[in-house]
């Protein structure tokens, strides 16, 4: 059974949904007036954005569905960082097309409705509500319209200075809780879509967060994971001004948080200072995420990413240097306009000499309202894909002598995976890595247990609960 927790502010309650039904028919019959089903696409900040947009409409009255069926207020919350992404929208729209007498008011949320606008209106004549990120805030007055009768409801502001903060927050996971504590982005990468979508960066109240780390600990979450396009430009508007390591610090010292994790870091602004913060406290995760895109200072310049290979090898040095291990990810960008061969094995050379846990790699595509878009020079799509195999290739070495090390080490896990198999679990640990293992116990979703990594895979460990 899925389920969800309404985490409010002042009072924290919870309620379960129903058994989730196959997705794939449009029913005729009108649904309930005030059900609503909410569809997620991209990244872990628009898995929040999603939460708190449920936690609106829980406010005013409205119960979520497990099935698009079953809902009247059907919503599409939105990613465009990649063309795909945006593709499997349109796709999602394209069904009501064969069913014009579905009865339902649809939605359309995030990153693609702020980057085409009023476009999808002509696109799917039958969507009612186009809402950027940038325009959550406006979100009760949207609904209120659509409640009313109107149904052409748009917002697409950009030019704001506030944060999306709701009384409740609908959350998915009964352990881990998200947390945003900056949107926006101010890096203006050449080929990043972002700041057009999600606009200006603006930042949350210290106080804010650490009021609602509070209530998430007393609900019973150990995990928080702190959430922004560029978690740790974070600028704290509260009088305190404490900086982010100062942030993590106080966040991990709430009574009943176990473990803090954060993403995703800039380069440019990761420092000393949260190396060792890190360092000296336990609750903190030992896993850092830091992108680097390119291994080549040229095509680093061309992307605008505001360093150079040394630069950024100077962190990871940082990184490794620490008192204690920390667990190194990144993502990589392969096909970049005017990418040469040697570009390509600076890249590689950057794989061999950072030793990642772990490389979330892609093939460049251009996005709309972005200079990248305009650059001339671009790779052909399969000499793009040959890249990304040879990448990934290399990386998946990589991991596999990794992981082969850590063969006989034991993790503590958070377990928050069962299996059909009885016995069957997995989970994290601190580093992030995922573990799949065994167990004789029994009901040990939501629980730390130790594991003896047994086996080692590319992108997983096996091993065994120790009792």
């Amino acid at each position: 059974m899925t389920q969800s927790f309404d985490v409010r502010l002042g009072d924290l309650t919870g309620s379960a949904l129903e058994p989730e039904p196959s997705t794939s028919v449009i029913p005729v019959q009108a649904p309930g007036p005030r059900t609503f089903y909410i569809e997620t696409f991209g990244c872990q900040m628009n898995d929040h954005d999603s939460e708190k947009v449920a936690g609106v409409l829980v406010e005013r009255g409205y119960q979520q569905m497990a099935s698009v069926d079953a809902a009247k207020l059907v919503l599409y919350n939105t990613c465009s960082i990649r063309e795909k992404a945006a593709q499997k929208v349109f796709s999602r729209l394209g069904t009501y097309r064969k069913h014009p007498d579905h009865q339902k008011i649809i939605g359309v949320l995030g990153c693609v409705a702020q980057q085409e606008g009023e476009e999808i209106f002509e696109r799917a004549p039958w969507v009612s509500l186009v809402c950027g990120s940038a325009s959550y805030t406006k979100l009760p007055d949207l609904i209120a319209q659509l409640e009313a009768g109107n149904r052409r409801v748009m917002g697409l502001d950009k030019d704001i200075d506030v944060t999306f903060e709701t009384e409740i927050t609908r959350r998915d996971n009964p352990f881990r809780a998200y947390l945003t504590i900056i949107e926006g982005c101010d890096k203006a990468c050449s080929y990043c879509v972002v700041p057009f979508t999600r606009g200006p960066e603006r930042s949350r109240s210290s106080v804010s967060i650490l009021e609602e780390v509070r209530k998430l600990a007393d609900a019973g979450y150990s995990e928080i994971q702190l959430l922004g396009q560029t978690v740790n430009s974070y600028q704290d508007p509260a009088p305190k001004r404490i900086s982010f390591a100062e942030l993590l610090v106080a966040v991990a010292a709430v009574q009943g948080i176990r473990r803090v994790r954060f993403t995703t870091s800039h380069p440019r602004d990761f420092g000393k200072d949260i190396v060792e913060a890190l360092e000296s406290v336990p609750e903190l995760c030992d896993h850092v995420h830091l992108p680097a895109q390119s291994g080549s200072s040229r095509i680093l310049r061309e992307m605008r990413r505001t360093y150079t290979r040394e630069e950024y090898l100077e962190k990871i040095a940082m990184i490794r240097a620490a008192r204690r291990p920390i667990s190194l990810t990144t993502d990589i960008i392969v096909g970049f306009p005017g990418e040469t061969e040697e570009d390509l094995h600076e890249t590689l050379s950057l794989l061999d000499i950072a030793q990642y846990d772990g490389v979330y790699a892609f093939q460049y595509s251009p996005r709309p309202n972005t200079d990248a878009q305009h650059m001339p020079d671009a790779i052909p799509e399969a000499e793009k894909g040959r890249r990304l195999a040879v990448l990934q290739e290399r990386q998946r070495e990589i991991q596999i002598a990794i992981n082969n090390t850590l063969i006989g080490e034991s993790f503590e896990v958070l377990v928050d995976g069962a299996s059909r198999k009885p016995g069957q679990w997995s989970g994290r640990s601190s580093s992030n890595r995922i573990l799949n293992f065994t167990s004789p116990q029994q009901d040990l979703l939501g629980q730390y247990v130790q594991v003896r990594v047994t086996r080692a895979a590319p992108n997983s460990l096996v091993g065994e609960q120790v009792i």
